[in-house]
């Protein structure tokens, strides 16, 4: 059995009057990926800002490589080997490749900076991870990731060994998670541990070893990957399995009205010839490979984008789509699948945020009413059981449900009855899926017509009453939920053709 190099043990923590963790354990052995799960707010990241140096160790002892240690600051806890690929990556962009792997180790020739030296260096750590990055780069000019091998080339460069990968694959096409799971095995083969943040289960179960769960900042026990089950994972995070069973039939009767038809949409390359009908309290399903052309899609309804041809019916009414103020107008929403940067403004208040579509009902002569946006907000936080402080709370000290359920929220008030979620779970833990699910069906049973774009299998054929399939810009499949099939899916997804 391979050395511990890490045991955390009976570690507390506490903020203010918060007890963020409490007696937990953690241990972490050579050469192994150790996956650590648990719902938002579980403690995880906190239990890695104390290994990671961000926070001070409260009460409890953290033995690295067989001796007590205390990392007071990061740089403090990354001399002594702890690196961490961060899920936002942390990277200064306006930078070069070479120049971010060795920011504040820079090599110097006389008084100045030797760049050809440092990209000599770094092109010698991407040779050893089997990856071509150019090192002189400006990392805003390379993809994703092309900038998280960049981020682990760094971690390497110090000599890291431990690394700690927080939700690595959230951005990542497939080809370039394969490429992320070559490169973890062999850092792996070198004795390097691995601390593996992810929600989705089925990547946990390929590339980890052993899986830790917390729940509500306790630790709630260790497991071997290969000897548990899906189900017992979730019963470890949320105390119960509970979740929405995959339909096997559409609840939409085949004569309910139309809201929305698509018709011959084009943009470019990206939307080609696209038509489509979203019938009042369906949830139409849009699958298809990364570029597929879904977003696109959605994008263009909501007018964020222009088209080049084609038509959208609104209630039977041509609309006239030419900015996300008309479609708003139609009482279209869209939940974007990067919440953060388009559905919310995260410095503001949740309350700010539910009123944000909908703030001129709230001025009163020249001033805006503040108590009458928390009354709303407040109903809201009750309605969608949205977790909080009070509605005055900053949206990005949210957990990512609550931040969903908050842009939710606001696209209700603005009385939108047609919603477009696109990967309305990314970034989100089990417990919190599930309530979303359930708002989703909640919602359509009130009559919302939604669209879900989603790159989670198990999502599409869980919630769609009917599955729209895209290929390269095109809709390849328009399949009832009753016929639909992960392998039927595949299948018009991989293929470019007109249905």
């Amino acid at each position: 059995m391979n050395e511990v190099i890490l045991k955390m043990n009976k570690i507390n923590k506490t903020f203010g009057t918060v007890r963020a963790l409490k007696e937990v354990d953690f241990e972490l052995r050579e050469g192994e990926v150790h996956a650590l799960m648990g719902e938002n707010g579980a403690g995880k990241s906190t239990l890695m800002k104390i290994l990671s140096g961000v926070y001070s160790l409260e009460t409890g002892t953290l033995n690295y490589f067989g001796e007590n240690r205390e990392f007071h600051t990061p740089k403090e806890a990354q001399d002594a080997g702890v690196a961490i690929v961060h899920q936002e990556l942390n990277m200064m962009n306006d930078l070069t490749v070479a120049e971010n792997i060795y920011i504040g180790r820079e090599t110097m020739n006389g008084l100045l900076i030797n760049d050809r030296q440092m990209e000599k260096l770094a092109a010698g750590l991407f040779e050893e991870l089997g990856v071509h990055v150019d090192p002189g780069a400006t990392v805003n000019d390379i993809p994703v990731g092309m900038q998280q091998m960049t981020e682990i080339a760094k971690a390497i460069s110090m000599d890291a060994k431990i690394i700690i990968f927080d939700e690595p694959t959230t951005s990542l096409t497939d080809d370039e998670i394969e490429q992320l799971f070559r490169i973890i095995r062999e850092l792996k083969s070198k004795g390097i541990g691995i601390i593996y943040i992810s929600h989705r289960m089925d990547e946990i179960g390929v590339i980890t070893d052993r899986i830790t769960v917390m729940r509500d900042g306790e630790y709630v026990g260790t497991v071997n990957t290969k000897e548990t089950s899906k189900d017992e994972l979730i019963r470890m995070m949320v105390g119960r399995v509970s979740y929405v069973e995959p339909k096997t039939a559409s609840t939409v009767a085949p004569d309910a009205p139309v809201t929305l038809e698509v018709k011959n949409l084009s943009r470019g390359k990206y939307i080609k010839d696209v038509s489509f009908e979203l019938r009042k309290g369906e949830i139409l399903g849009f699958s298809g490979l990364m570029g597929a052309g879904r977003t696109e899609v959605a994008r263009a309804i909501f007018g964020a984008d222009p088209i080049d041809s084609g038509e959208i019916y609104v209630h039977g009414e041509k609309a006239k789509i030419h900015s996300t103020a008309d479609a708003v107008a139609y009482k279209i929403g869209y939940l974007s699948e990067d919440r953060r940067s388009d559905g919310m403004i995260t410095g503001f208040d949740l309350a700010d945020n539910v009123s944000m579509c909908t703030l001129p009902e709230f001025v009163e002569g020249l001033f805006i009413n503040d108590k009458k946006i928390e009354v709303v907000a407040k109903q809201y936080v009750n309605d969608l059981s949205i977790k909080c402080s009070s509605v005055n709370q900053v949206a990005k000290t949210l957990s990512g449900g609550n931040q969903q359920k908050v842009v939710i929220a606001k696209w209700l008030h603005a009385k939108s009855d047609i919603l477009i979620f696109d990967e309305p779970t990314k970034g989100i833990d089990v417990g919190a899926k599930n309530e979303i699910y359930k708002l989703m069906n909640a919602l359509a049973d009130e009559g919302k017509s939604i669209i879900m774009i989603s790159s989670e299998m198990e999502e599409i054929l869980r919630l769609s009453d009917r599955i729209i399939v895209m290929a390269e810009g095109r809709k390849t499949a328009d399949l009832k939920i009753e016929e639909a099939s992960q392998e039927l899916i595949l299948k018009y997804a991989s293929m470019e053709g007109v249905v």
